[in-house]
C-alpha cells in the first residue's frame, strides 16, 4: 500500500468543501493527482468529498480549522502517516466580511480576516513544510486577489482605485502576497515552487456570486501553477493573462 501511495501526487486544498476550492479538487483530481480536501465543517467537507468521488475522482476529506493550530498539526501527522510527503498546497481557505469603507472597520473584523487569510495560511505552510520537502517536485499555491496589489490600488486609472472599502480583505492578501516571495525564496533550494494566484472576480459566496467568472474559470490559474514544469516560475503572482503586478 505504501508503494502505490508513493506512486501518486498527493494534494491539499483548504476551503475545499465549495467554490473555487471545490474546483481546484475537482481539476487537480481529474488529472489523476489525491486530492485531500479540507474543510472546517466535517458534514460539508465530507459531502463534497463524496459528490467529487461518485464522478469517478480520487478524492479523500480532510479535517482542518485554518484558525487552530492543534487542528492543522493534527492534519499535518495524519497526512505524514498515511502518505509520508506532500506534493502540493493549495491554500484557498479565506473570507471577505468588509463590504464598507475603511473608516467603518472595526478591529476584530481586522483580526478576524487576517487569522484567516494570513495567519491560517502560515500555520498551514509551516505545518506542511516537512512534508513538501519530501517531494521530488513540491509546489505551494497560495489563492490571492488582484485586490492585493499594491500598484493597482495606487493606480488612480485602475478600476480598483475607487473601491474604497474591503480594507480588511485587500490588505490581508497584499500580505498573502509577501509570504509567497519569502517562502518561494526560502524553499527554492529544495526545489519547491511557490506562487499566488489571482482568480479573478469570480462568483462565490464570498461575494453573493456576483462576480463574472465561473468557479472553472477562477480555479484554472490555481491548478496551472500547482501542476508546474521544473523550469516553471517561483515567487510571482499569476493570472489567466500571465504575471500580475504586486
Amino acid at each position: 500500500m505504501v508503494q502505490e501511495r508513493m506512486s501518486e501526487t498527493i494534494a491539499l486544498v483548504t476551503g475545499a468543501n465549495k467554490g473555487i476550492g471545490r474546483e481546484i479538487s475537482r481539476q487537480l483530481a481529474a488529472q489523476g493527482v489525491q486530492v485531500l480536501m479540507a474543510a472546517r465543517n466535517r458534514e460539508r467537507g465530507e459531502n463534497a468529498a463524496a459528490e467529487l468521488r461518485a464522478q469517478g475522482l480520487s478524492v479523500e476529506f480532510i479535517l482542518i480549522d485554518v484558525t487552530l493550530q492543534p487542528s492543522v498539526e493534527e492534519a499535518a501527522a495524519e497526512i505524514a502517516r498515511r502518505y509520508q510527503r506532500l506534493d502540493i498546497l493549495v491554500n484557498n481557505a479565506g473570507i471577505a466580511f468588509d463590504w464598507y469603507p475603511a473608516s467603518e472597520l472595526t478591529v476584530e473584523t481586522l483580526q478576524a480576516t487576517f487569522e484567516t487569510n494570513v495567519f491560517g495560511v502560515f500555520r498551514v505552510t509551516k505545518a506542511m513544510v516537512p512534508l513538501l520537502k519530501q517531494s521530488k517536485h513540491g509546489r505551494i499555491v497560495n489563492v490571492s486577489s488582484g485586490l492585493g496589489s499594491l500598484s493597482r490600488n495606487a493606480d488612480p486609472n485602475s478600476t480598483l482605485s475607487i473601491r474604497n472599502m474591503l480594507l480588511a480583505y485587500c490588505s490581508s492578501k497584499a500580505a498573502l502576497n509577501m509570504m509567497t516571495i519569502q517562502f518561494a525564496n526560502e524553499l527554492k533550494t529544495f526545489g519547491i515552487k511557490v506562487n499566488s494566484a489571482n482568480p479573478g472576480y469570480t462568483a462565490t459566496d464570498m461575494n453573493q456570486h456576483r462576480g463574472p467568472r465561473t468557479v472553472e474559470q477562477g480555479a484554472a490559474t490555481p491548478v496551472r501553477l500547482a501542476l508546474l514544469p521544473d523550469d516553471g516560475p517561483t515567487a510571482g503572482v499569476f493570472s489567466d493573462t500571465g504575471a500580475d503586478p504586486w
